[in-house]
């Protein structure tokens, strides 16, 4: 055989000489080893040996060497099939949405969010700041809105420039109800809460007290809390009240039903 046909394809240890296929020791996949002829399904490894177990309940365990072992009658490569990767939790917004991942702050769109102060604003940002950005929502506070109709006019809503407005303790027959219902424009939604401030909307919980202080009629509201609260500063008070607001969970449910509406309403596509 030598000469003419160059080496003995015949000598030596011919199975490991071939190219054989890699396949992956899955859990009950049944192969016979070459050498011994124990056949058997995979059901474990140990000290770098798959283990195999025959029909009758015989373990044995045997070296992952290559072409080792043959499936289905044909010459294979074991291999210790890699860990299944654990999927990432979902990530969520602290508004609760799953977070997108890799996607950049859109340029603004012409649409806007009011709200009625800078604190409403902060607040607006800690807990719905991520979803706006994805979507290109510019939020914008107001001083007040004694002067809303006008201020509306003056942006000049219409089908691609739509217009939200938070307001505050927004209740049948109050003053902000009036000032509301002057405006008509149909690019124009506006909603809010029943209360007196946007610091009554975080859960008395999240600041470790009972309730909100009652504030007597005739005392400006945040100096009253302050003042139950043994807090010197409505500054201060603002800064501790922030610092607990770390997701949707802890504001009250009108708050957080009125910022939902008015961002599906700016992110309405026109039409």
């Amino acid at each position: 055989m030598v000469g003419r046909y160059g080496e003995d394809v015949l000598a030596g240890d011919w199975r490991r000489r071939k190219v054989t296929p890699e396949v992956d020791a899955e859990v009950d996949l049944v192969v016979e080893d070459a050498d011994s002829g124990f056949c058997g399904a995979v059901v474990g490894f140990e000290a770098g040996a798959v283990v195999l177990e025959d029909r009758h309940g015989r373990r044995r365990n045997f070296p992952l060497l290559p072409a080792a072992f043959l499936l289905d009658g044909r010459p294979v490569t074991l291999r210790r099939p890699r860990a299944a990767p654990v999927p990432a939790a979902r990530r969520r917004t602290a508004s609760g949405s799953i977070a997108v991942a890799d996607v950049r702050a859109q340029v603004a769109k012409a649409s806007r969010i009011w709200v009625e102060g800078i604190h409403d604003a902060a607040l607006v940002e800690r807990i719905w700041g991520d979803d706006l950005r994805v979507e290109g929502v510019v939020v914008e506070p107001l001083d007040g809105i004694d002067e809303l109709a006008a201020q509306v006019r003056d942006f000049g809503p219409g089908p691609s420039r739509r217009l939200g407005v938070l307001v505050d303790h927004l209740v049948p027959g109050s003053k902000e109800s009036r000032i509301v219902a002057r405006v008509t424009s149909p690019h124009v939604l506006v909603t809010g809460h029943p209360y007196v401030d946007v610091w009554q909307a975080v859960k008395p919980a999240a600041l470790g007290i009972a309730a909100w202080p009652v504030v007597p009629p005739g005392r400006p509201w945040k100096e009253g809390v302050c003042a139950a609260l043994g807090v010197a500063e409505p500054a201060d008070m603002w800064r501790l009240i922030l610092s607990r607001v770390d997701s949707f969970a802890d504001v009250e449910t009108p708050l957080i039903n009125a910022m939902e509406r008015l961002i599906d309403f700016v992110t309405e596509p026109p039409g």
